[in-house]
């Protein structure tokens, strides 16, 4: 029994409410080209102003790799259900905690990555001790989130802890009707998503426990496409298939859900790959690739088109987290999909695995190569920072942590009483905040420029919530772009500095992170606090928003 099986009430009600959500106009249209032998462009959900959406969020079995463990999900599945949303509609996502098993965590909170926020709905940004205290077993929590004229591909986790290692990670696509870049592609549907995820056989609280312990981020099993994949020595589990019909364009949407993996993708027998037309929901002009790297938190979508001989080609996925000697589970080759055109037979390609194109036909993906659809110029700094990441041994901490990543020698640390509490209560000056929260304060309606020094060459990507920020210099390139640079919620570091811009336009409290958990639980983070004195006045919490701190607090910490 996988998962599935095992809550299949609350998949078939997923069903049910995903299948309503379509439009009468839609399933008409889906009818007649199929009987034309066509496709249907973004299978999106109707128009209708408001989308409900219920998450139950259990613990039940689960084995993507052929290794059954107890993991945490939602609605019962990895990944969990896709959330489909269509341009201008608004996300009323409730969020039912039902986890019992005590060897993980039991309280929850959910973040929808890269979706924008505005201020007055800063309370529902998902960002335990930041935003919001977590909810605990048997709570539930209602997330409104409209998405105005947002489109793209995101991603909803658990933003507690390293909880989404264990499961609760699952895609968002929000469909444009009039996409501008649309005649470029024939397909745009469920079978066009792509996942890319780090896989571990123990629990995040084992793994995480083991991390303090040992100073060494623990490296998982295998990598997953799609949910599935297989690990050094286990059962050969069917890789997932992902079907193509020679002759048509596909745009094929790429999300990394890792907690910790980056991944090197390509797909075999493909001159170009690929062309890139989107970077973490900003539409770029298309971008000639071969092969890319994409790190946690990251997005892109790209065409293919299904011109090559009808056959099997293997989707290569290949796993960079950490070194293979700390697990021997980890067989990096061995984390792939299969892109299968119609008519070719149910089985592998009769090729090697391969670990894609190198040397002059690898035309790797720069990402300052990239050029939005719609550029706009980066504003002058009003403020310049300067974030310098680094790992410190740091056995004495009071928090008990072995290691620490700091910004500016502070390892972020949340506090009891979550930032946007404080700031609804009237603490909105520096000394409100300990140095541990590492709080940057900053006006509203400025802009600022922050060059992030990675000291340890170690790639982080950063994460901002709520909005986008300016990549006005990439990682392993010198170009200063301030005319039409790439604008996207994810950027990393690496063997150079990068440096980016950002409005505070929106008051309130920000997270922005390293989106390798595993660093940010020991302190790769910090807050951005944008005109907080607007924001004290312009948030205005729910009921049962205001309610989720007294009860969290009421909880024994092992439900914690």
């Amino acid at each position: 029994m996988d998962g599935t099986e095992a809550f299949s009430p609350a998949l078939s009600e997923f069903v049910q409410q995903l299948t309503m959500q379509l439009s009468v106009p839609f399933l008409l249209l889906s009818l007649l080209n199929s009987v034309r032998g066509a496709t249907v462009v973004s299978p999106a959900a109707s128009a209708a102003e408001t989308q409900h959406i219920t998450l139950d969020i259990v613990n039940g079995p689960v084995a993507p790799d052929g290794f059954t463990r107890i993991g945490v999900l939602a609605n019962g599945t990895f990944p969990g259900p896709p959330i489909v949303a269509t341009k201008g509609q608004t996300l009323v996502v409730k969020v039912n905690n039902n986890l019992t098993n005590d060897t993980m965590r039991l309280s929850t909170a959910i973040n929808f990555d890269g979706v924008f926020i505005d201020t007055d709905n800063n309370f529902n940004d998902g960002s335990p001790f930041v935003t919001q205290c977590p909810f605990g077993p048997g709570e539930s929590y209602t997330y409104t989130l409209p998405l105005g004229d947002q489109t793209g591909t995101f991603w909803y986790h658990s933003q507690l802890s390293v909880q989404y290692a264990d499961g609760l990670r699952g895609t968002l696509v929000i469909y444009d009707p009039e996409d501008p870049l649309q005649h470029l592609y024939d397909v745009d549907d469920a079978s066009t998503v792509l996942t890319v995820a780090d896989w571990w056989h123990n629990t995040s609280t084992v793994g995480l426990a083991n991390y303090l312990l040992t100073q060494i981020i623990p490296v998982s099993d295998d990598g997953l496409v799609n949910g599935k994949g297989r690990f050094q020595g286990g059962p050969e589990v069917e890789y997932a298939a992902v079907p193509v019909k020679k002759g048509l364009r596909y745009r094929f949407r790429l999300i990394n859900m890792s907690a910790r993996a980056n991944f090197l993708v390509s797909i075999d027998n493909r001159t170009p790959c690929r062309q890139i037309i989107e970077a973490d929901g900003v539409a770029t002009e298309p971008h000639d690739v071969n092969i890319l790297t994409i790190f946690p938190g990251q997005r892109y979508s790209f065409v293919v088109n299904a011109n090559q001989p009808i056959a099997n080609y293997w989707i290569n996925a290949i796993i960079a987290g950490g070194n293979p000697a700390h697990n021997p589970n980890l067989n990096a080759t061995l984390s792939r999909a299969i892109l299968r055109y119609d008519g070719a037979p149910d089985a592998e390609p009769l090729v090697p695995m391969g670990q894609g194109p190198t040397g002059a036909d690898a035309n790797m993906l720069n990402e300052w190569e990239l050029v939005p659809l719609v550029p706009i110029p980066a504003p002058e700094p009003d403020f310049n920072i300067t974030f310098i990441t680094a790992m410190t041994p740091n056995a004495s901490s009071p928090t008990g942590f072995n290691t620490a990543w700091t910004i500016n020698n502070i390892a972020y640390q949340s506090p009891t009483t979550p930032t946007l509490v404080k700031v609804l209560d009237g603490e909105t000056s520096a000394a409100d905040f300990s140095p541990t929260e590492n709080t940057f304060l900053f006006p509203a309606n400025k802009t600022v420029q922050v060059e992030i020094v990675d000291a340890t060459d170690e790639g982080h990507p950063f994460h901002m919530h709520g909005m986008n920020f300016w990549v006005v210099k990439s990682n392993g390139s010198d170009i200063i772009n301030t005319v039409n640079p790439i604008r996207r919620d994810v950027d990393v570091t690496g063997n150079g500095n990068i440096t980016l811009r950002f409005r505070t336009d929106k008051p309130g409290p920000w997270f922005f992170h390293c989106h390798i958990f595993y660093h940010f639980v020991v302190g790769l983070g910090s807050v951005i606090g944008a005109g907080l004195d607007e924001a004290a006045k312009s948030i205005h919490p729910t009921e049962a928003w205001e309610a989720l701190c007294p009860a969290y607090s009421a909880l024994p910490p092992n439900e914690q």
